[in-house]
């Protein structure tokens, strides 16, 4: 119950699923062998990540089973190998595939589109962190914007700069005054849905195998070619660990070489 409704719906699913397969065992029942054999079911129809992902909450399961209930004395499922997870996808748009989605958002019936597209590729931000955003958490003087929803539980704060505070100015100069909501929908007490807006807008630029959340990519990937570490990466966009900027390694590697080329000149002068 503690966890975001998303997380909830999805997990129950897996629990859900876990309950079919094992719900008639007794916990003495559940044997690494047996939670293999599931892995494998699973295997057959779903990707290695969302595998993984079953065997991550019903491993949770165990271990609140373990430490608060003492209804176990060890995991079973420490014994059971994860599926080897492809790398992440990166696309990234080249130049004129940005510009052709800029002009193609610019033109949408939906005036919230741009906005929130020019602030997904500035900031790296996942599209629910930024339709969630208020103006309370704009902050104008310092030029940044505070984060509260996020999927690390974490608050963040990214810049604001350039063509996004632009944006965010220009639309705050006619922001409703009855919801607190950056991005409203019409009866101002959510967020807006962009997604037929961004369907439209992406098939009028022409893009194939884009979505929404690959402006996060690219922003990653901007960042990474003009001279971004990997540190400075993970920290724009909020990541815990470098696993998962790990993608944008070879990014980096002419601004590395630049960075031991200055230092080599230095001490061997």
């Amino acid at each position: 119950p503690r966890k975001r409704p998303g997380t909830q719906a999805h997990q129950a699913a897996q629990l859900a699923w876990w309950t079919q397969q094992l719900g008639h065992l007794r916990l003495e029942q559940l044997t690494p062998a047996r939670l293999t054999a599931c892995r494998e079911r699973l295997t057959e129809t779903r990707a290695p990540a969302t595998v993984n992902r079953y065997l991550a909450v019903l491993s949770h399961a165990c271990t609140v089973a373990i430490q608060e209930w003492g209804w176990l004395e060890a995991s079973p499922l420490r014994r059971v190998r994860r599926r080897r997870e492809p790398q992440g996808r990166i696309r990234c748009l080249d130049d004129a595939e940005r510009q052709g989605l800029l002009v193609a958002c610019a033109q949408s019936p939906n005036h919230l589109l741009l906005p929130v597209v020019v602030l997904a590729l500035s900031t790296g931000a996942r599209k629910q962190e930024l339709l969630a955003l208020t103006w309370r958490e704009v902050d104008w003087r310092r030029e940044r914007v505070l984060l509260l929803v996020t999927k690390t539980g974490e608050r963040r704060s990214v810049p604001l700069t350039g063509r996004a505070l632009v944006e965010l100015q220009t639309l705050a100069k006619v922001r409703r005054l009855d919801t607190p909501l950056v991005f409203p929908r019409r009866d101002g007490r959510a967020p807006i849905d962009l997604r037929y807006a961004w369907q439209q807008a992406v098939r009028q630029a022409g893009l194939t195998d884009f979505r929404f959340h690959d402006l996060r990519h690219c922003c990653a990937s901007y960042l990474a070619m003009h001279g971004a570490s990997l540190v400075e990466i993970a920290d724009v966009l909020g990541h815990k660990t470098f696993q998962m900027v790990k993608r944008y390694a070879h990014l980096t590697e002419a601004h590395t070489a630049q960075v031991v080329a200055r230092m080599t000149a230095a001490i061997f002068a």
